[in-house]
């Protein structure tokens, strides 16, 4: 559908429409010869939060991580815990995303995959166990990625640390890493 319909269905101006394609909020699935936007029905009942439909199925996302193969006991684990919540929720259909890596490292496979299928709205609930099991340091600029892509970050362990713990556990992760 053109900008004009898309923008009147979602309520909008065109001009809105544009300025949500330039943050990244709403991208056109496609552009006319002569450069025109394109929005599918989908799409923009996804972005309004229709999810259970036959064309945007909601899909939640489970994602385990550990630093090196020599914690996969851990892994295996983490899993259970979200496993167990999972079940305790009532959820069904929860794809389960086990990785193996640094969370300094932001070009593990299975992350960018991850990140890629958020931005594309196909993901719409994300479970963590840790907020750490995501990414050691920017979890608020990844949270906040998320939310802006219609998907939702559950983290089970909400632990809060005190201005210096958090340095001290900062400044160890880093320490960690380049050892």
């Amino acid at each position: 559908m053109s900008t004009g319909k898309a923008a009147k269905q979602l309520g909008v101006s065109v001009k809105t429409l544009q300025r949500w394609e330039r943050e990244g909020r709403l991208i056109p699935v496609a552009r006319t010869d002569s450069n025109r936007r394109l929005y599918t029905e989908a799409q923009w009942r996804a972005f309004i939060g229709w999810r259970q439909t036959p064309e945007c199925p909601a899909r939640i996302v489970a994602y385990c991580r550990v630093s090196s193969a020599a914690q996969k006991p851990d892994l295996a684990n983490q899993r259970r815990v979200l496993e167990a919540f999972v079940v305790a929720r009532g959820l069904a259909n929860v794809e389960f995303i086990e990785d193996v890596g640094s969370g300094l490292n932001f070009k593990r496979q299975r992350f960018l995959a991850l990140m890629d299928e958020i931005g594309q709205r196909s993901i719409n609930t994300l479970i963590l166990a840790h907020k750490d099991r995501l990414t050691r340091f920017g979890f608020e600029w990844f949270e906040h990625y998320a939310k802006t892509h219609g998907c939702e970050i559950l983290v089970l362990n909400q632990e809060r640390l005190s201005p210096e713990q958090e340095l001290v556990r900062d400044l160890m992760t880093i320490v960690d890493g380049f050892s």
